[in-house]
């Protein structure tokens, strides 16, 4: 027999699947875990328990699956949107919004949509505008939940929520989904909230009231003239209306004809277009109401821009998904034309006007080429505008220039590897997205090559195919602070999560599981963090319930505020032996952390639990265990890296950063626990937090593997950095 240590000086690998573990030539086996359960890998290799979720609101109906989404309006301003049947709720800074005690309803008050008011003893919202017509008529009035929360009606039905697609830009949310007219979710105050349907046609009417009459002078020339509104911003232009004609003849000297007009709402100027070989050509521009023609040339690459897409208006024309980009917003993926792609005209949103001959500002319509006939999933904002489809990945781009117009647009396929119907997120520099088979997270980047510029999409779940194999993705979400972490929701209920750090090539996954099953997430910046919202789904007293919860921050400062339960609360105030307010745990055995220190578990009764004693700050919640077991042991030095050798580990030396306590054997049925306590901590005070190596003699245990459990299962923290195993070989 012999003896030897063996140091693990990096988790940074994250938990592998088992069939690698004979691949000790690997550098992830050298950094890997067997298993990595509601602990987080930290990019620089330790890992740290996951922080508890806190208790926020229950959705608005248990029985139905609900939906998040994020919604920022600001750095400081941001929403965890909880979309259910017909319903969109908000929830921020771990709490749901509130309507609050809004003015009484006053018939003499012109109403618009978002407005909130009171009358007869409840609370309505304004969906549409009115004056006069009082609470609660439906047509204008949608009704406020006797409980308080705020909330907008939405055309959604719990079927279609999990393929709802958003894209935001400032105070606008866009939704879409094939099913529905696409909607903008508008925020128009902290409290006045509202959707509509998107509109495509031009945001200004054609003038009225054309006409054209010879002023001075005759003749038996026909001209012909249109007129369109010109907003301030000198983008946006009105369709031409039916046009004006007169007759004259220009070419005599003095002659002229005048067009006149009546204002359009929103017009700063009105531009001029005379019929001139087969088409009406720009002839110029009036700040008022008429314009003198004395015979001006029509400018014939300059027309009036026409109406030329269908798109928001019937079935069958409603975008699946879309983006920003260069300027313009885009659109794809109809019933009617799957693979196709609408751009607004430049420096516009809802402007899908063109012009003949085009111009590089002009709406685009474009087609992907393919030999599937595959709907076009997602568009993505990066370098350039990237389509997913089921069957591959597509670069759209201007060609040779910086630019995609009318003229210049090119689409290459960049892989066909396929997405799923998921929606991706986008990180520093690349796209995340779901596999369309499989259930593989892949990441598509730009990729510099002597061959020249493209995008390259690898699989990230190579190393822990165990995590995926037999499941579905259904939803990503991305936190790029204080950690750069993608989440993922899995089909049975389990949340992923994915260290990445690809500038360090750190590709860490690590699971996480709680007394229940994860259905929804968003991830939303609140304060100096990027916070994880979560609907989880949960069996309370014998009864389903869906509870809104927020991932608690793992900074703390003292250890009384440490927060490791999950679905939990916490109450600060005068010592109190008895804390209420917990009947969202009716029933349930709740962990508890009491001053900082471990209270035994209590069953929470009547919404309610009571204490040995009485103090200030406890946290009250479900107990969560955090597990992670180390890969067979590589033994440095010894014949075949010492597989096939029978190992016995007969000391750990575990090195903690501010931990309190930790458990650790052969197996999880074998655990000896490292006391929080120490002989030194002062009497009456809770364990002091541990920085430094902690030794345990966990029991003997023979075997080829060599491996070390560590467990945590008390509400306190525990952040390991490296692992020694002293071990006895033989055999």
């Amino acid at each position: 027999m012999s003896q030897q240590k063996q140091l693990i000086r990096s988790f940074a690998g994250g938990e592998i699947t088992p069939e690698l573990f004979g691949r000790v030539d690997l550098g992830k086996n050298q950094t890997g875990l067997a298993k990595c359960l509601n602990f987080i890998v930290l990019p620089h290799g330790p890992i740290t328990r996951r922080p508890g979720t806190t208790y926020v609101r229950e959705v608005k109906d248990s029985s139905a699956v609900g939906w998040l989404l994020p919604f920022a309006f600001s750095a400081s301003q941001t929403m965890a949107l909880e979309f259910g049947n017909l319903y969109v709720r908000f929830h921020t800074m771990g709490a749901v919004l509130a309507v609050g005690t809004p003015a009484a309803y006053s018939g003499a008050t012109a109403y618009t949509p978002g407005d909130l008011v009171a009358s007869g003893g409840t609370n309505y919202a304004c969906i549409a505008n009115t004056t006069g017509n009082a609470p609660p008529n439906a047509a204008y009035w949608y009704a406020q939940p006797a409980t308080g929360e705020y909330e907008v009606p939405t055309p959604y039905t719990t079927a279609h929520l999990p393929d709802l697609h958003f894209k935001q830009s400032s105070d606008v949310f866009t939704i879409m989904h094939p099913s529905y007219p696409t909607r903008e979710l508008r925020r128009a105050g902290a409290l006045k909230w509202y959707t509509s349907v998107v509109s495509f046609a031009p945001a200004l009417a054609a003038p009225a009231g054309l006409a054209a009459v010879n002023t001075v002078g005759a003749g038996t020339v026909t001209y012909s003239y249109v007129v369109t509104a010109v907003a301030e911003n000198g983008v946006d232009e009105s369709l031409a209306q039916t046009p004006a004609t007169c007759t004259n003849n220009l070419l005599t000297a003095g002659n002229y004809n005048t067009i006149t007009w009546t204002a359009s709402t929103g017009a700063s100027r009105y531009n001029v277009y005379k019929l001139t070989g087969g088409v009406h050509s720009y002839i110029g521009q009036a700040s008022g109401l008429t314009f003198k023609d004395d015979n001006f040339l029509g400018d014939q690459t300059k027309t009036p821009p026409e109406s030329l897409f269908t798109l928001n208006t019937v079935a069958g024309e409603y975008p699946s998904t879309g983006a920003y980009h260069d300027q313009r917003r885009c659109f794809a993926g109809t019933d009617n034309d799957p693979q196709g792609l609408v751009l607004s005209r430049s420096a516009t949103e809802t402007n899908l006007t063109a012009s003949i001959p085009s111009q590089g500002d002009d709406a685009i319509t474009a087609r992907i080429a393919a030999q599937q006939q595959n709907r076009i999933r997602h568009l993505v904002p990066l370098t350039d505008l990237i389509a997913l489809t089921a069957g591959g990945e597509w670069r759209i781009y201007g060609g040779n220039t910086e630019t995609i117009t009318p003229s210049s647009i090119t689409i290459k396929p960049q892989g066909y590897s396929g997405a799923n119907n998921v929606q991706p997120v986008v990180t520093s520099g690349s796209v995340l997205y779901a596999q369309a088979r499989g259930s593989r997270i892949r990441e598509l980047a730009y990729n510099e090559t002597s061959q020249g510029s493209t995008y390259k999409s690898v699989d990230l779940s190579i190393m822990a195919p165990h995590l995926f194999n037999g499941y579905t993705i259904t939803q990503l979400a991305y936190a790029s602070g204080p950690d750069q972490i993608a989440w993922a929701i899995r089909s049975d209920g389990v949340l992923l999560g994915l260290t990445y750090v690809p500038e360090h090539q750190v590709y860490a996954w690590h699971q996480h599981t709680t007394d229940g099953l994860f259905e929804s997430i968003c991830v939303v910046a609140e304060g100096n963090e990027d916070v994880l919202y979560t609907i989880v789904k949960r069996t309370v007293g014998g009864v389903t319930q869906r509870y809104v919860e927020r991932l608690s921050s793992r900074m703390f400062a003292l250890l009384e505020d440490a927060f490791f339960v999950d679905c939990g609360l916490t109450y600060e105030g005068a010592a109190a032996a008895s804390l209420t307010g917990l009947d969202h745990l009716e029933g349930e055995e709740v962990a508890i952390l009491a001053n900082g220190s471990v209270h035994p578990r209590r069953t929470v009764t009547a919404g309610a639990v009571t204490l040995d004693a009485s103090y200030t700050k406890v946290h009250v919640g479900l107990p969560i265990i955090a597990d992670a077991q180390t890969l067979p042991l590589v033994l440095d030095g010894a014949q075949a890296a010492g597989q096939g050798t029978y190992k016995n580990v007969n000391e750990v030396r575990l090195r903690v950063y501010q931990s309190s306590g930790v458990q650790a054997g052969p197996a999880f049925n074998k655990l000896r626990e490292y006391p929080s306590r120490a002989v030194s901590d002062p009497y009456g005070s809770p364990p002091a937090l541990r920085t430094g190596e902690l030794t345990l003699s966990p029991d003997p245990e023979w075997g080829t593997d060599g491996t070390v459990c560590v467990r945590k299962d008390d509400p306190l923290p525990l952040t390991l950095l490296s692992l020694v195993a002293v071990v006895t070989t033989g055999g």
